[in-house]
């Protein structure tokens, strides 16, 4: 029968920066979240100093230097970089693969078990030797049993990071599940178990032997599919990439604050463009545009949460048209608030050439395909080598995203390469 492997990157973010900075091993790593905020990875060495995840930078600087503590800003580009790597090398070991997360994966593999342990192994060895980041593989007949058993094989040094979950006796598997609450399993929540608790399920070996018909009736056909799949029975399957969206929000806290009707011109103009470059991306057009922009709630002198929506002609993903429908707002903003965010939601969502339009309605623009353009551009020189109008940025504005502990992007920016001196 087939099997599925989840794939999943250790700590994938600090994982990354140690594959271009060797210095960082073995020392406790936090990378921060937008504007250098708050800790959203933490390396093993960081978890055992007990950092919590969330945890505020300004919270935990006055100890770093007493720590070891090395804090670096978000990297994206560089993750983004390393996850398609990554999913790039997986692919070659499977026809099925499933991009689940930035930093994971599913696979369809086949094979006797002692075949699909080397498959696992083969795996792990060559993203490490390949790519540079260390993962953990689980398999299974279920993509949720895949998950449980990289959980087991990420958290059990016996599997030295590699565990099929049939060649396990099935005494120790349900140890195992017996041992764990049923909040650590794949998709429910702290919600969820406390309504199992209350029926008396707290494991996952509680949940696997409730009656799926039971627990449909209680709760819902996904939480049935669980039991299911943690029966042995596939119930998820493979996911392909949704080209259909509902809707695209591009919206961020600022580094510094605007307190213009210019400086959020500007804003919107940049984030119009990138919704017409992500439209264009997945052959999108849309007939609705909500912009909005809000003072921080920690500011209770100031509160100001304007928005504005627009519903435009035709379906569109013209760059020039969602700029001006973005400008709505501006009237909206008063001079001299300190605005923290601001942000940009497309819905509506169509195929493009699903409704053509009247001869009245049609856009030159959208015609010669800028939006296709400034995604093209993009993809190739990076976010800010283009822009039209207001959002034609040099250097970037000082209200994009603070990152005052970047590390180099060592692979999508020229100057950045990393360099190897020979003795």
């Amino acid at each position: 029968m087939p099997q599925i492997a989840h794939v999943d990157v250790n700590c994938f973010y600090a994982s990354a920066e140690r594959a271009f900075d060797p210095a960082l091993e073995g020392r406790p790593v936090v990378v921060l979240s937008n504007n250098d905020g708050c800790a959203v990875t933490r390396s093993p060495e960081a978890k055992a100093l007990g950092i919590p995840l969330g945890e505020p930078w300004f919270k935990l600087a006055p100890r770093a230097k007493e720590w070891g503590l090395v804090a670096l800003s978000s990297n994206y580009e560089l993750y983004g970089d390393i996850s398609a790597r990554v999913m790039e090398l997986l692919g070659r070991y499977s026809a099925w693969l499933e991009v689940y997360s930035i930093d994971e994966a599913f696979l369809g593999v086949k094979g006797a078990p002692d075949e699909l342990l080397a498959l696992g192994w083969t795996m792990k060895s060559a993203v490490r030797r390949h790519v540079g980041v260390p993962v953990c593989v689980g398999i299974a007949g279920t993509k949720t049993l895949a998950k449980l058993a990289n959980k087991w094989a990420k958290n059990n040094p016996a599997f030295e990071g590699v565990c099929h979950w049939d060649s396990v006796p099935a005494a120790a598997r349900e140890a195992l599940m017996g041992s764990l609450s049923v909040v650590e399993i794949w998709g429910v929540a702290a919600r969820l178990t406390r309504r199992l608790n209350v029926l008396g399920i707290h494991s996952i070996l509680e949940l696997s032997r409730a009656d799926p018909v039971m627990i449909r009736d209680r709760f819902s056909v996904v939480m049935m599919r669980t039991v299911l799949e943690l029966q042995g029975t596939p119930c998820i399957p493979m996911e392909e990439e949704r080209i259909g969206r509902d809707q695209l929000i591009f919206s961020r806290s600022f580094a510094n604050p605007i307190t213009t009707a210019a400086a959020m011109r500007q804003v919107l103009s940049v984030y119009g463009q990138q919704a017409s470059a992500r439209l264009a991306k997945h052959g999108l057009q849309a007939k609705v545009l909500t912009a909005f922009a809000g003072t921080s709630h920690f500011n209770p002198k100031e509160t100001s949460y304007p928005s504005a929506c627009v519903r435009l002609p035709v379906p569109t993903a013209d760059p020039v048209v969602l700029t001006k429908a973005a400008h709505a707002l501006l009237p909206r903003i008063h001079e001299g608030v300190r605005y923290a965010r601001a942000g940009i939601m497309v819905t509506d969502l169509r195929p493009t050439g699903n409704q053509a339009p009247l001869a009245v309605f049609e856009n030159p623009h959208e015609e010669r395909h800028i939006g296709t353009l400034l995604e093209d551009v993009t993809r190739r020189y990076g976010r800010g080598s283009i822009g039209l109008g207001h959002a034609g940025i040099r250097g970037g504005p000082d209200w994009t995203m603070k990152r005052d502990m970047l590390s180099p992007r060592y692979t999508t920016h020229w100057d950045e390469l990393p360099l190897v001196k020979a003795a």
